[in-house]
């Protein structure tokens, strides 16, 4: 371990970053730099008023730290990043839990978009080193001056308990006195605490859980730390006290103290009034609007937020109320050169969420006001020491319109008459009073390495910048190169898109076409079938004339079926008919059909015996189609002549037969009546 005096606060502040191993892993080690205060009696501590401290190194396993932590009970435990402590959440909130009372974590490089720990060492003029044991240094200096966030997962609101210690137990003759005496000393040291949160002044809800013979339980509710509280946890005898403070939803981040920054203020007035702070970085702070709210309550309301150095307006000209509030803050103005259009200002602050048009005038104008300024701010923060405040350079030379050097040297002068002589360069610095009086060489060349440190620290500092910037530079064409690759994907698909939906559109128009011409085609056939039955209404003749039989389709043998076929064409002596189903007729149906009296019936199918007889009673040739065949064009239907004509003389030579053996056995039935002596029921002829 090393040690040299420092200027430090009264308690000590550890400094804590990962030396070797990972907290997530094998056990961490860590770079332990503790900044502790130098007793008045210190033979090493100089002579001077001012508190001083000494710095101690060492390298220490999480368990020695969580013990040193306890043990000394330092005012801050600085580092640049919390989680370098804990795995997760969860165990970060037991580490916040077992820090003792008093003891704040602090996250130096800010809240959850935490800086590099070299930029805001540069920014605050702390030397800075990668070394782990350089970095953990660092983090303790930058909470000794009140830089960064504390890290919570508690209020301000503690619970204090007070209960049974002990069970009462399950019975037994002395069971209620024993019952009664737990319960009357839970009471009695209810009363105590209650005593003494009310000599401390402090605010505080009570919630007691009555039981025979005093109190089950107590619950005190107090608005303070448990540190600001004189109780804490105890157990003795039949009465136990736990102080326990009120767990927030999630991890939060507080400022250790609460600066007023440098801002850009945008405002839109009217009827509704409203206003948008921008930090200098270009960060939106916050949003306010208001329709009965007066100059006053949004003035009050800018100068929580911070110090304005541009007050902007969205509207050329400015506007006399804008102009009011710029004059009030002493601020420069900004205004565009034409009134912003609408879809400029959704573009611009599509990012953020806002409550109404009002906010989102208001909040595009200081956006664009910084946006405009940009460039001006990065010059003068690259012209500023690292030592000095780069947003009060900034404020000179925006509000003030002085130049960069004229404000760095108005500073300097400023940090200078408030130590050592004044004179010259050296009045700036701060003399240690145990050093021996240098020579004017010596002087010249301590003033000079310490311009070359921070100088080198400045460097440093614009190297982290450059690599970021590099390294944005690179993820930037990385994602216009995927861009412009997706968009040359996405203007074949277009051209692809377009060539198809110009094929399908041709095709939908041929389709179109060859439908309206197979209408046109098919009107003009049934014109040729109308007029050509019209000319050939004697459709035998024309058959005749070619060796062809006119045939007159029936598509079943039914009353029904005979009727549409008569509607249609006609069915009289002579015809030729086609029975295309011939089953299922009866004696009805048959000598509907006998009454036409066809030349010859072509049946499709077997005819019921009752229809055969009608027709053959009433000398109607029944054809199978086989014997006869028959083709069909649309509803006409032709056969040859000369086959039906044989068909029917096969048939009469059929019917003879058919009428001869009838005849034969009309005989044998007159003949065999004869013999019985009685008469036999006539047959039907």
């Amino acid at each position: 371990m090393t040690t040299r005096t420092i200027r430090a606060r009264d308690r000590p502040v550890f400094g804590v970053d990962v030396h070797s191993g990972d907290v997530r892993g094998d056990d961490p080690s860590y770079a332990l730099v503790i900044l502790d205060p130098v007793d008045d009696d210190d033979p090493d501590a100089p002579d001077t008023d001012e508190p001083m401290a000494r710095v101690t190194r060492d390298v220490v396993s999480f368990r020695k730290l969580c013990r040193l932590i306890d043990d000394r009970k330092p005012l801050y435990v600085a580092t640049d990043n919390a989680y370098e402590l804990a795995a997760n959440k969860n165990d970060l909130v037991g580490f916040l839990r077992s820090l003792p009372d008093g003891t704040r974590l602090v996250q130096v490089t800010g809240a959850e978009r935490p800086e590099p720990l070299s930029r805001v060492a540069s920014r605050h003029g702390i030397p800075y080193g990668k070394e782990p044991m350089k970095e953990a240094e660092a983090s303790a200096r930058l909470a000794a001056a009140n830089v960064g966030h504390e890290v919570t997962a508690f209020t301000d609101e503690t619970q204090v308990k007070v209960s049974r210690g002990r069970s009462t137990g399950k019975g037994g003759w002395s069971q209620d006195r024993y019952t009664r005496r737990i319960h009357g000393n839970v009471r009695k040291r209810t009363r105590q605490v209650q005593s003494k949160l009310k000599e401390a002044n402090l605010d505080f809800e009570r919630d007691v859980t009555e039981k025979y013979g005093g109190y089950a339980n107590a619950t005190f509710a107090v608005e303070a730390r448990p540190e600001d509280i004189p109780v804490s946890n105890s157990r003795a005898g039949d009465v136990r006290v736990e102080v326990e403070r009120e767990r927030r939803d999630g991890i939060e981040y507080e400022p250790l103290v609460k600066r007023r920054d440098r801002v850009i203020v945008g405002i839109d007035p009217g009827t509704t009034t409203a206003a948008a702070v921008v930090g200098l970085d270009g960060t939106v702070h916050a949003l306010y609007s208001s329709r009965t709210s007066d100059t006053a309550d949004v003035t009050e309301w800018i100068i929580e937020q911070g110090r304005p150095i541009i007050v902007a307006a969205d509207v050329e000209p400015m506007p006399e109320t804008v102009e009011k509030f710029r004059r009030s803050f002493d601020a420069a103005g900004w205004r565009p050169t034409t009134d912003l259009p609408v879809d400029e200002k959704l573009h611009r602050t599509r990012e953020t969420n806002y409550d109404n048009d009002h906010e989102r005038d208001a909040l595009a104008a200081a956006l664009y006001a910084y946006d405009d300024h940009e460039d001006q701010f990065e010059r003068i923060a690259a012209k500023t020491p690292p030592r000095l405040d780069r947003e009060a350079v900034i404020a000179g030379v925006v509000a003030g319109g002085s130049s960069v050097e004229a404000v760095i040297e108005g500073l300097s002068e400023d940090d200078g008459s408030g130590g050592g002589d004044g004179g010259g360069d050296g009045g700036a610095e701060e003399t240690d009073p145990t050093e021996p009086e240098r020579t004017e060489e010596e002087e010249t060349i301590r003033r000079l390495r310490e311009r070359v440190g921070r100088l080198e620290s400045h460097a440093e500092s614009l190297e982290a910048d450059l690599t970021e910037r590099d390294e944005r530079i690179a993820e930037l064409e990385g994602e216009l190169e995927e861009a412009r690759r997706e968009e040359r994907i996405e203007a074949r698909s277009r051209r692809a898109v377009s060539r198809l939906e110009r094929e399908t559109d041709r095709l939908q128009r041929e389709r179109d076409e060859a439908r309206e011409r197979a209408d046109e085609l098919e009107g003009k056939v049934e014109t040729l079938k109308e007029l050509w039955r019209l000319d050939h209404s004697n459709f035998g003749d024309v058959a005749a004339d070619q060796g062809l039989a006119s045939v007159k389709v029936v598509e079943q043998f039914t009353l029904d079926a005979l009727e549409a076929a008569d509607e249609a064409y006609g069915l009289v002596a002579g015809d030729v008919v086609y029975l295309r189903d011939a089953s299922g007729a009866g004696r009805r149906t048959a000598e509907r059909l006998a009454e036409t009296e066809p030349r010859a019936v072509i049946r499709d199918g077997n005819l019921s015996e009752v229809a055969d007889q009608v027709l053959f009673d009433h000398n109607v040739p029944v054809l199978p189609a086989d014997a006869v065949p028959v083709r069909e064009v649309d509803e006409l239907a032709v056969a040859s002549e000369e086959a039906v004509a044989a068909a029917v003389d096969d048939w009469e030579r059929r019917a003879e037969r058919r009428r001869k053996d009838e005849k034969q056995e009309h005989l044998d039935r007159i003949i065999s009546e004869h013999r019985a002596g009685r008469t036999l029921p006539e047959t039907e002829e």
